[in-house]
Parts: C-alpha cells; structure tokens; sequence
C-alpha cells in the first residue's frame, strides 16, 4: 500500500498522511467508543463475515465488528493510528481476528477484488482527496452481495463537526488549487453520482440522516482544548489564527460552539450530537 507520492528525484509525502499523523486522533475517538459500536450493530455483521474498516482510526468499529466474531481488516493513512489500533486489538482479545494496516483508501494496494462482505468507512474515506477512486476501490474489494457502509459529515449541517470544520476553514488559508472538500460526501447527489462512477446504480444506494454522539468527560472548553491539541484540522487551524494574531478569536468561537451544543446535565461532562449522512452501497 502507498503512503508518498513520488518524483524522479524524491520522495513527498503524503499530505493527507501528514494532517492525519499531526496531533493524536484517538485523544478524540475516546469520546466516539459507543456510537462506533451502535455503528457496527446496525451494519448487519454476523460472525465469519470478512470486513475492511477504511480510515479506521484506531478502531472505534473494527474492534467492536471482531467482538461480534468478524475477521477484520482496519486500514488506515496514519502510522501512529495503525499502531494504536494493534495495542487497542491486543487489549482487547481479538488481534487473531482483528489487525490494522497502514495504507491508502484512493489505492487499496495488496488488497484482492470482492474480499469482504462489508466495508465501513465512518468519517475516514471521506477526507481522502481522490473521491472517485474511493469510491471505485471500495466497490472493488466488496463481494457481490456484500455492502458498503459510510458515515460522512453533512456541509452546512447546524450540529458540531460541520460548524467546527467550517469555523476552522475560515481562520485557515486557502485550499490548494483543485482540492475537493471532503464535505462533499454528505450530500446525497454527489455520493450517487461517486458510486455510479464505479458501476453501482442509484437504486442500491441509500442517503440516511442519522446521530453519532460525542461523550467527553470534561467540560466543552476543555473539549475544544484537547482538538487544539490533537485533531490536524483544528491544529493547523491554530496555528495559521496565532500567525494572524486570531488565535484568542478562533478558541473563544469554538468553546461558544461546544457550549451551545452539549446536551450534557453535568457540568464536568460534554455530551455532543452530531448529524452526519449514513450512506448504504448495496453492491451486487
């Protein structure tokens, strides 16, 4: 599987990979364990099934799929989530059937035609930058009969993770030229016509709204602080607002963002929830 892109004269490294690397990405999927098994529980995986988590993080679905007696493949951009993912596996007793590799989601390299009965991408595949290769590669390692599933934030969406990427993007220089946003994956049209490229027609493609929740044990400031700290788009962000004197601006947003979402009763809880579009590829 491929991690740079290359020149004649040097290697460059992924840019995807390097967002991904920046910070410690499983300081927030701490706050993501129980939606990520409510996930799983909805997938339809039954025991002996083979199923590919792509952009799997450090497991917040590969591991609860294996607990259900899954063999599990977790793949993932970010060498120090791939090694999280193993410890986490080891931890808790399913490593035999549950592994995590490093790789790429636009190229699926050492990963054979239809090898799995469910692909799950909740929130990874989307932020790779070639979409329509995602799109292609995950059709292609699914079996006939087997399905796709992906959780994709929604642009525009009122709750937490689109207000948060969409206020990090504007203390953020501009994108380079040609970048697709990711967000583009929650929209409904955009997914079908994604899919369609890779051979799947519109009727086996279903575009649900659904809830994933954020349960954090401190209070929303302290929330925002360990983004600050760990998630790439939130720190890249950071630091182009301390270049610009904003930083103060960009943390005082945030808190009052996380503020007026959290549901919590506990004033040393944050409990979040956010709308994100449940896609099903039937692929046959």
């Amino acid at each position: 599987m491929t991690n740079h892109y290359t020149d004649r004269e040097h290697p460059i490294m992924n840019p995807n990979k390097v967002l991904w690397e920046k910070g410690d990405f499983t300081r927030i999927a701490a706050s993501m364990r129980e939606s990520g098994e409510d996930v799983v529980r909805h997938a339809g995986i039954a025991p002996g099934m083979k199923v590919l988590d792509l952009g799997c993080g450090d497991g917040t679905t590969a591991i609860p799929a294996a607990k259900l007696g899954a063999d599990v493949l977790g793949v993932d951009i970010a060498s120090n989530l791939v090694a999280a993912g193993n410890r986490r596996a080891a931890q808790a007793g399913v490593s035999a059937t549950c592994r995590f590799l490093e790789g790429d989601a636009c190229e699926l390299r050492g990963i054979e035609n239809a090898s799995f009965d469910r692909v799950i991408s909740m929130f990874g595949a989307m932020f790779a930058p070639r979409p329509v290769d995602v799109a292609r590669e995950m059709v292609r390692v699914t079996r006939h009969g087997g399905r796709i599933v992906m959780g994709n934030w929604i642009p525009g969406d009122p709750t937490l993770v689109a207000q948060l990427l969409k206020i990090s993007t504007s203390y953020s220089p501009p994108p380079p030229e040609g970048f697709v946003s990711p967000m583009a994956w929650g929209v409904p049209g955009t997914v079908v016509e994604r899919f369609g490229e890779a051979g799947i027609a519109w009727e086996g493609i279903t575009c649900e709204r659904d809830t994933y929740v954020f349960d954090f044990k401190g209070t929303p400031a302290q929330f925002v602080d360990t983004f600050r700290q760990y998630y790439g788009p939130t720190m890249n962000a950071f630091e182009a607002a301390a270049r610009d004197g904003r930083e103060q601006a960009l943390r005082d947003e945030l808190v009052r963002l996380f503020e007026g979402q959290n549901r919590s009763q506990d004033p040393e809880m944050t409990l979040i929830p956010a709308t994100f579009l449940r896609v099903t590829v039937e692929v046959g």
